[in-house]
């Protein structure tokens, strides 16, 4: 297998993967860590990428813009302290929280800011924006919605401990972990609780939703599958703290939980175990039928 940059300029090459099934570690050539800037990229106008500023501590607070065939620097947009959200963009409009317990909105184009919203805690939450409203957990324990045009806070509703969860919204209802152990089900627009879920640890991970399933992950080393009313579907021991959010193939669910893991969406039942060279605690990403991963021992997996 073969990954290529923008340009199609060969970067990596990727031995092929043994049969799926059980413990594997796939055997993995020239695709080492020489640096690490961010672990999250997303696209803007113009061809640039905007990513949260990962530099070292004293200057890694904000965002920046890069052109995504040269790399060249485009804007950067600064904050009074670290960015480790991932920034969303929508109608041309960059949203993303910050550890000085803010908000912020910058254009896309220019990063010029639009507005700063003040929260009660740091922002560790990557933030969900909806056509009209912004919604984001927070570290006073409570999720809030903003106006999208303005910042303005339409309503907050407080959970029993902080939040570093990033909501999920299925319909008019806001889905979200809290570290006091439960999945909230808000009304998108009055912030109602409607319902909400008991796991054995602090919730960390994020909920991915495929139609009206609801899966997120527990420190308690759980993955939950809830239906929109709250009912519980199945629950998988994964083995491990579960932090990353899941993501969805085709038939399977695949998370993060000391290595990597794919269940089957109706039952939760393990169809293989990854145990890769270290820790992994990012994000995997799904392209086509391949699972991408980095670890923290500075490799790049490819999984089928």
């Amino acid at each position: 297998m073969t990954i290529r940059g923008p340009v199609g300029r060969e970067l990596v090459q990727l031995a092929p993967l043994p049969a799926l099934g059980g413990n594997f570690v796939p055997e993995v050539r020239s695709v080492r860590l020489r640096y690490c800037v961010t672990a999250f990229c997303t696209s803007l106008p113009s061809q640039a990428a905007c990513t949260p500023l990962m530099l070292p501590p004293a200057e890694r607070n904000g965002n920046f813009a890069v052109d995504c065939v040269s790399g060249a620097k485009v804007w950067e947009s600064s904050t009074g302290g670290e960015v480790w959200t991932s920034p969303v963009v929508r109608g041309g409009v960059v949203f993303f929280g910050s550890a000085d317990a803010r908000m912020y909105a910058v254009e896309a184009a220019t990063g010029r800011a639009r507005w700063t919203q003040p929260l009660g805690g740091r922002v560790y939450s990557t933030a969900y924006a909806a056509e009209k409203q912004i919604y984001v957990g927070c570290g006073d324990g409570k999720i809030y919605s903003l106006d999208a045009s303005s910042g303005k806070i339409l309503w907050s509703t407080a959970t029993g401990n902080g939040i570093d969860s990033s909501p999920a919204v299925v319909g008019d209802t806001v889905v979200i972990g809290s570290e006091d152990f439960f999945v909230y089900a808000m009304d998108a627009n009055t912030g109602a609780v409607r319902w909400k879920y008991e796991t054995g640890l602090g919730i960390a991970s994020s909920p991915a939703v495929l139609d009206e399933l609801v899966v997120i992950g527990s420190k308690d080393g759980y993955l939950y599958a809830l239906d929109i009313p709250g009912q519980l579907r199945w629950k998988a021991r994964a083995s491990d703290v579960i932090t990353s959010p899941p993501v969805f193939g085709e038939r399977v669910v695949c998370v993060q939980s000391g290595g990597t893991l794919a269940l089957d969406i109706a039952t939760g039942n393990v169809i293989w175990r990854a145990g890769l060279g270290g820790a992994v605690q990012s994000v995997p990403v799904l392209a086509g039928d391949v699972i991408y991963v980095a670890s923290l021992n500075g490799e790049v997996y490819a999984l089928e």
